[in-house]
């Protein structure tokens, strides 16, 4: 009996010490994105997952500065280029039902497309980055009226008789590659990339407030984009030519739904992420220890930290995921080029000795 109430007595006082470690985090992290968030203005969501305890879950600012509407845990914010491992596994689920393998030539799925690149740029070129296929930022009409598509991106670089350099032997960050394989999913499974992502990814894992963007429907519990201007004030900043396109930039998702996400990624729901990268892997030369797939970066696959960032004209998000240790780090903001917060943040973690990587800002200057 004196043992059991010992046994207790202990259980009891590392519940409250973990309970109050976890409330000290909470006021500086509070501190920390205080400085930075004036409450009539846009701002921040910040999840803080350890060891599967959500031990940080908040809003601050504006998602709607005209509206007045506050961010809370299910504001939808624009990822931007966390977009991609969304557009990925529409992909592997592909792959995964035997409809495309990743060393299928493009020529096999785009027939139009100059055949000196289609022939030789694989699928898997696309999914690592390592296509070399022209940036189609470079040749858009910066003055152009209307928005781009992926479509558009399609017209605008098929013609194209050469890549950046051979297929598969160099590293270079390429939103073309996410829009093409957007018009993959499109032309294998004979649907919308929207209703396929909705249809495959959304609906299965019950993350039933996110969205593909589509000019005009319905997005719920929106956050609106700004941006600061060259004296630090906030102007709306919600669209731009380059930001309908989907495979490279364009879902919305919350807190609550991201949490989903990572979950059936660590559960394997959809399938198993970590086998797919060590089939997938790409070495990047300007990142040793380094490696890219399918919409993410990340460390050896036998021993999975998975780090992407997003920024576009009014948002700003960044995500960490460590699988095996159930660590999980989600930074959304909707004001543009709005980092600072979120370094200031990992210093913090740091301090308290969570292990999430070091070198994040080199790896997210590859992708501007």
């Amino acid at each position: 009996m004196v043992m059991m109430k010992a046994y207790v007595f202990a259980f009891l006082f590392s519940i409250v010490n973990w309970a109050n470690a976890y409330a000290q985090l909470s006021l500086k992290l509070d501190s920390v994105i205080q400085q930075y968030v004036k409450t009539d203005e846009p701002g921040i969501a910040l999840l803080v997952e350890n060891k599967g305890d959500i031990v940080y879950k908040k809003g601050f600012g504006m998602a709607n500065k005209e509206a007045h509407t506050l961010i809370q845990p299910e504001t939808n914010f624009r990822m931007a280029s966390v977009s991609k491992q969304f557009t990925a596994m529409g992909v592997l689920l592909l792959e995964k039902a035997h409809q495309l393998s990743f060393d299928d030539p493009l020529s096999r799925y785009f027939p139009e497309m100059n055949p000196k690149v289609a022939n030789k740029v694989r699928i898997r070129h696309l999914l690592t980055h390592s296509s070399g296929i022209i940036d189609y930022e470079a040749v858009m009409d910066p003055h152009g009226q209307m928005q781009l598509l992926d479509q558009d991106v399609y017209a605008l670089i098929k013609d194209a008789d050469s890549t950046y350099f051979e297929p598969g032997t160099q590293f270079r960050y390429s939103n073309s590659g996410f829009c093409l394989l957007a018009l993959l999913i499109e032309r294998i499974s004979k649907q919308s990339f929207s209703s396929f992502i909705t249809k495959r990814i959304f609906e299965p894992l019950h993350m039933n407030s996110s969205r593909v963007y589509e000019a005009g429907a319905n997005i719920p519990h929106r956050a609106m984009g700004y941006a600061r201007d060259a004296r630090g004030n906030i102007r709306f900043s919600d669209q731009s030519l380059t930001s309908a396109t989907k495979g490279d930039g364009g879902i919305y998702t919350s807190l609550q739904d991201y949490l989903k996400w990572s979950e059936a990624i660590r559960k394997h729901t959809l399938l198993n992420l970590q086998k797919s990268l060590a089939r997938l892997h790409f070495s990047i030369p300007q990142a040793p220890g380094h490696d890219y797939g399918a919409g993410w970066f990340y460390t050896d696959p036998t021993n999975l930290a998975l780090f992407h960032s997003g920024s576009t004209c009014g948002f700003s998000t960044f995500v960490i995921h460590i699988p095996d240790k159930q660590l999980l780090l989600v930074y959304f903001s909707n004001i543009a080029d709005n980092s600072e917060p979120f370094r200031e943040i990992l210093g913090v973690l740091a301090a308290e000795g969570f292990a999430y990587p070091t070198d994040i800002f080199s790896l997210h200057r590859l992708t501007m």
